[in-house]
């Protein structure tokens, strides 16, 4: 089971520019990608890849990696719709993998900016510790800013836990036709019921259009009859 961990990163001021700068100039970079993949109708990694990896490295002043990186993103948003030019905020998530962010233990990330690397301390909740423990943790996250904070949101695969069927509850589904069916297999029948209702409505049908002041009463107490016997 894939499970996505969302790491708080603790920055100084200077690393916080630091990812704010190299995350802006990814997404230019992205921007300016993706239109020539739109105008060019070219929607493959490996030929948008040679149209527009030097540029992007000479331009924006990218890393290898990262120049991948930005034509795997666009690549990656074409897959869905390829009729619409797409446009990516300048606050967009940098996609990163293990050549470009690794992991000191559960206390630091290095991560490549524009700067070069820069090592960050993280929070990982108990929880997310458990389930990271004697677990490999691997450079492959995305890179978010949210109110002001960077996070890294990171997947891992976790072991399915075993099902416990002896907890001495059943399983109940709820229909119409049949009012519940309960997963050891036993119906019970809607019949009744629905029948109850269908005289209910008509009673109510019949005593709205008199209006009087006894009808109202009348309506009033077959309404709460009904909610007592088919709720």
């Amino acid at each position: 089971m894939l499970c996505t961990l969302k790491i708080k990163l603790i920055t100084s001021n200077e690393q916080f520019n630091a990812l704010l700068e190299t995350m802006k100039v990814f997404n230019q970079a992205c921007n300016y990608a993706s239109e020539i993949a739109f105008n060019s109708k070219t929607f493959s990694q490996v030929k948008l890849h040679k149209i527009v990896y030097y540029d992007i490295r000479e331009k924006f002043g990218l890393s290898a990696q990262m120049a991948v990186r930005v034509i795997g993103k666009v690549v990656e948003s074409y897959r869905v719709d390829k009729k619409t030019l797409h446009t990516f905020k300048e606050t967009g998530a940098i996609v990163y993998d293990e050549r470009i962010l690794s992991f000191k233990g559960l206390e630091y990330a290095s991560i490549l900016t524009l700067q070069g690397r820069i090592e960050v301390p993280m929070i990982i909740s108990k929880y997310h510790q458990g389930l990271l423990a004697g677990r490999r943790v691997r450079g492959q996250a995305d890179l978010i800013l949210q109110n002001g904070t960077f996070y890294l949101l990171l997947v891992v695969d976790v072991p399915e836990s075993e099902p416990n069927s002896e907890n001495g509850f059943i399983g109940v589904d709820f229909g119409i036709v049949n009012i519940a069916v309960d997963s050891t297999g036993e119906v019970f029948s809607g019949n009744k019921v629905n029948g109850l209702r269908k005289r209910y409505a008509k009673l109510r049908t019949k005593l709205q259009s008199k209006g009087t002041k006894s009808a109202k009463r009348l309506l009033k107490k077959t309404f709460q009859e009904r909610k007592a016997i088919c709720s």
